[in-house]
């Protein structure tokens, strides 16, 4: 594309939609966020998307989003329904390019803990060379969080502020773990030990994959990045360098925009 043009990414997540409005300016030579939003996924297909076909039509104007000149999604909910005037690219793809335009870097490993699944990209010279994902168990992810959280009555934010003295949690359910916090809460634990033993769950499920995965410098990005203790815990677990872009959660539909605008 060549000239000033807006895109719009989405990426469609099985809890949340995240859609980012950026602008390429050629006098710039570069990619410019307008704004970026995030909706429930109920709430986003309820109110604003109709079936056509074999295509999803979003009201872009009850968003309160502008015409745009280019449109890309992706995600969870990609193969499912594709965007009417849209084009659709696989999901790691657009996490590769988002994180790659949000920290510089061209070597790094990917780490992705969304709402219910999680993945881990090799990426090598900006190119993805090895990957693995896991949609099948929500242990890993914002939503075993979320969970852990209000049964501990704390704020997702409050949560991430706990790393030392971790009560050792061994289900690696995400159902089973909510019975066994709850067992631990009952044997008289503190708090803190509590919501450290949650974060550092979440770490060491990650470490056993990463071991395949080679590098010095870990991308965090996705929902779960935004936990504090997650991210210091990955980093003194893995002994890597955690680079946490700017806007994680948004990372996918940011590469949608991304890409989008390559040559």
């Amino acid at each position: 594309m060549s000239g000033q043009h807006t895109i719009c990414g989405i990426d469609l997540g099985s809890r949340s939609v995240k859609i980012a409005l950026m602008e390429y300016k050629p006098e710039e030579e570069g990619l410019e966020i307008l704004r970026l939003e995030s909706l429930d996924t109920i709430r986003f297909y309820r109110e604003y998307g109709r079936k056509q076909g074999d295509k999803l039509s979003v009201n872009f104007e009850a968003l309160g989003l502008p015409a745009v000149d280019h449109l890309v999604s992706t995600g969870y909910g990609r193969n499912t329904l594709e965007l009417a005037g849209g084009e659709a690219i696989p999901e790691l793809k657009a996490h590769v390019l988002g994180a790659i335009y949000q920290t510089g870097l061209k070597d790094f490993t990917l780490v992705d803990l969304g709402g219910q699944d999680s993945k881990i990209i090799q990426v090598q010279k900006g190119k993805m060379v090895d990957f693995l994902t896991n949609d099948k168990c929500a242990a890993s992810s914002g939503r075993y969080l979320e969970n852990m959280a209000t049964i501990l009555d704390l704020t997702l934010e409050e949560l991430g502020e706990y790393t030392d003295a971790p009560v050792e949690l061994n289900s690696t359910c995400a159902v089973f773990g909510e019975s066994e916090l709850i067992g631990k809460i009952v044997e008289g634990f503190p708090l803190t030990e509590l919501a450290a033993g949650v974060n550092t769950t979440i770490v060491k499920r990650i470490l056993p994959l990463l071991r395949s995965f080679r590098g010095e410098i870990i991308v965090f990005t996705g929902g779960v990045a935004h936990n504090q203790a997650v991210g210091k815990l990955l980093e003194r677990g893995s002994g890597r360098k955690i680079v946490i872009p700017q806007e994680p959660q948004y990372n996918g539909a940011i590469g949608c925009c991304v890409y989008a605008n390559q040559p």
